[in-house]
């Protein structure tokens, strides 16, 4: 729910996105950072912010996708950003058929091949828009995204911190290109508490629910963002989606909400079925 409100509070902050993303990137660095080094005083088993070469691998890519989050908020619609992001299981699931050797089910081909086509349908109507690089930037973050997941699912070590951290160099480059264009934004307090607040509980959330609950219903809560994002963006600015944004949005969300609960429900009847049973 808190992740939901994170466009909104970008388009409310009414700047530039070199300044936006310096201020977004820089509060949630300095966050960050904050709460880290609180917890190393409390007890050495704090998780280490970058684990090594492959958490600097990691946090260029959560860095990279930082970047083109913000370019993409301010060349596309809302509906078409979050619709595309939900691509980002495609990718990770050709990425680690690629890499990992983990060759997805047959009905995880298929929804790849149905989500292949609702984000098509998005992509197409804003050719000639003037959304197309807006939509190619929000596939770019999705790539990047599913990049990091993989290589963190692969490397097996403690990324807790490390997307966070990631936001150094998205903020150095910003704060670069401020220093070369200026400082413009109207309300820059909304995306202060978007980078110190907003942001850092949203990915402890998302970091602490598999302890919980499994993966697979973890991820179906990231379609609240999805959902809900494009209904506080029309409440606020009155940007209504377009037709065909809310075709390929809807067979989106069809797609991942079936296969989370097949997922779900094929990850229990294994369990089940592994359950030794003795005898009373």
């Amino acid at each position: 729910m808190a992740l939901t409100v994170d466009i909104p509070l970008i388009r409310l902050a009414d700047g530039e996105p070199w300044t936006i993303l310096m201020l977004r990137t820089g509060t949630t660095f300095l966050t960050a950072l904050v709460v880290w080094t609180v917890w190393r005083l409390i007890t050495p088993k704090a998780p280490p912010l970058v684990p090594g070469r492959i958490g600097l691998v990691v946090a260029a890519l959560y860095g990279l996708g930082s970047i083109t989050f913000v370019t993409a908020v301010f060349n596309t619609s809302t509906a078409n950003l979050v619709f595309i992001l939900t691509f980002n299981t495609v990718f990770a699931a050709l990425l680690s058929w690629l890499f990992l050797k983990e060759r997805p089910r047959p009905i995880t081909l298929m929804a790849m091949a149905a989500m292949i086509l609702g984000v098509g349908i998005i992509v197409s109507s804003s050719i000639g828009s003037g959304h197309l690089f807006g939509d190619l930037m929000a596939m770019s973050s999705s790539f990047s995204i599913a990049a990091a997941l993989t290589i963190s699912r692969h490397s097996g070590r403690e990324m807790g911190f490390t997307s966070l951290v990631g936001v150094i160099m998205p903020f150095a480059i910003a704060a670069f290109m401020v220093w070369k264009v200026g400082f413009h934004v109207s309300a820059p307090w909304w995306i202060i508490f978007n980078g110190a607040v907003i942001m850092p509980i949203s990915f402890f959330c998302l970091a602490t629910g598999p302890r919980y609950i499994s993966a697979p219903e973890v991820a179906m809560f990231y379609l609240l963002e999805t959902v809900l994002a494009p209904v506080w963006v029309w409440m606020v600015f009155s940007e209504v989606p377009s037709r065909d944004s809310l075709i390929g949005g809807a067979i989106l969300i069809v797609t991942l909400i079936i296969h989370s609960l097949w997922q779900i429900n094929h990850g229990r009847k294994r369990r089940a079925a592994s359950v030794v049973r003795h005898p009373a």
